[in-house]
């Protein structure tokens, strides 16, 4: 009787969120299914038929799920998917409770595909015993929020000894491949010393051995604290690979290649999607098909049909302007989209958002971290805006851009308009969390987006 009262109560929320124009509820009906039924989300994943599989890392959620979207449906499998990127509790509460039929004696969906937050992990997981756990990156995030990079992992490490859950781990994280210490993991990772970083990065975060303290020694870095690594001290190395991706070709924003190397057969992979960052996202997505037992043929095939989900590399016309939206919300993940923007050439048009709300982390602290001095001899024009505008500008003109190309135009909406009026080559905007969110909401309402969260 909960589970339906419950349902009753979320389909209510979500159609009023709906009839007031405050988004499509991809939360709060969740949360007040739980609040009337606490174990709502494991009630209603036993009736996925093939169970639930769980994606999490700081970095590539959306867009690794997305990937994996791709793949499965192309196998015929029916998924119950928080597709908007809505991933605590009340995010995974809502996608089952929108396929949720009957009170919820029956769901619409043969496989759940989740992804979500790396502190609300555990929860989750709790509740759904998924049958596999992709597990893909740990980054510096949101600090005031979340702590430290160890209190994080430590947390993941006392999850994967309690479930039973197959683990599909990035070998090239050191925080994360250690996590299969004891099971028998798939593991991912690149193999291309062509990608080679000369040294580690000032956003690089694990540098310190989990089994004894010793500093690692790097043979070679990749992205971050990515790479190939082993300890002098202890003799932990980075795992042997069963996924990999080899000779990689990035090609600024638009897309990138890679040779997919697994199960003793190799596939030349055209990635719809831009920067080494999403051949990470495409290699974790692709072992956890693999795991899955689909088919190499429809894994690479899944791959190459993905569409970028809204501000993960999408790109949009607006107003007669290629305008293309790369989300940044920490170090390291910032790092790799100036680095793929600089591919694009010198005098980019550029347009920063960043915002201090709670979904960002009140402390912006993080920009002065990110190495925006690779972007700074590439940049034409600037326009920052967001509720800590003023401060990235400021953080610009210490990259070395100069002051009369930087722009402060504080709200969101006005921002664009004066960043687009502004030029007629591609405008690239880079928005935090919360200003990515603003930002489709902004351009749905003008007809310029589609409703992703619908």
């Amino acid at each position: 009787m909960r589970l339906a009262a419950g349902l009753a109560a979320a389909r209510a929320v979500s159609g009023l969120a709906r009839a007031t124009g405050r988004g499509g509820g991809t939360s709060l009906p969740g949360k007040v299914l739980t609040r009337v039924e606490p174990h709502a989300i494991e009630r209603l994943s036993r009736r996925l038929a093939r169970g639930s599989v769980v994606i999490s890392a700081t970095n590539g959620k959306t867009t690794t799920a997305a990937m994996v979207s791709s793949v499965l449906e192309r196998t015929g499998v029916q998924l119950v998917h928080n597709r908007a990127g809505a991933n605590m509790v009340g995010g995974v509460a809502s996608a089952l409770a929108a396929a949720a039929r009957h009170g919820g004696r029956t769901v619409d969906g043969d496989l759940g595909l989740f992804e979500v937050d790396e502190f609300w992990l555990g929860p989750v997981v709790e509740e759904l015993e998924p049958r596999a756990l992709l597990l893909s990156n740990l980054f510096r995030d949101q600090l005031d929020r979340y702590g430290e990079l160890d209190t994080i992992a430590d947390r993941w490490a006392e999850l994967v000894a309690r479930y039973r859950s197959k683990l599909v781990l990035n070998a090239d994280d050191p925080l994360v491949a250690d996590l299969g210490r004891h099971d028998d993991a798939l593991y991912f990772g690149v193999e291309d010393d062509a990608l080679a970083l000369p040294e580690l990065q000032h956003a690089s975060d694990s540098k310190h051995c989990r089994r004894c303290g010793h500093a690692y020694v790097y043979e070679t870095i990749y992205l971050a604290h990515l790479g190939r690594y082993h300890c002098p001290n202890c003799g932990q190395k980075r795992p042997d690979q069963a996924v990999i991706a080899r000779d990689v070709e990035l090609r600024g924003i638009r897309s990138a290649a890679f040779t997919l190397d697994a199960l003793g057969t190799t596939h030349r992979v055209e990635l719809p999607l831009p920067g080494l960052y999403n051949v990470y996202n495409a290699l974790g997505a692709a072992a956890l098909c693999l795991a899955l037992d689909v088919p190499l043929a429809q894994v690479v095939a899944g791959l190459e049909a993905v569409a970028p989900a809204f501000g993960r590399a999408e790109t949009l016309d607006l107003g007669g302007r290629a305008t293309s939206i790369l989300l940044v919300k920490n170090p390291a993940g910032a790092n790799e989209v100036l680095r793929t923007l600089t591919l694009e050439g010198h005098d980019l048009d550029v347009f920063g958002v960043l915002n201090d709300r709670t979904a960002d982390g009140r402390d912006v602290s993080w920009v002065w971290d990110a190495d925006w001095e690779v972007l700074a001899p590439h940049v034409r024009r600037m326009t920052c805006s967001g509720t800590r505008a003023a401060e990235l500008a400021l953080r610009m003109k210490y990259a070395g851009v100069d002051p009369a190309r930087l722009r402060v135009v504080e709200r969101l909406e006005s921002g664009l308009d004066a960043a687009l009026a502004d030029g007629d080559g591609p405008l690239f905007v880079l928005p935090t969390y919360t200003a990515m969110l603003e930002l489709r909401e902004l351009l749905t309402r003008r007809g310029q987006a589609t409703e992703y969260w619908r």
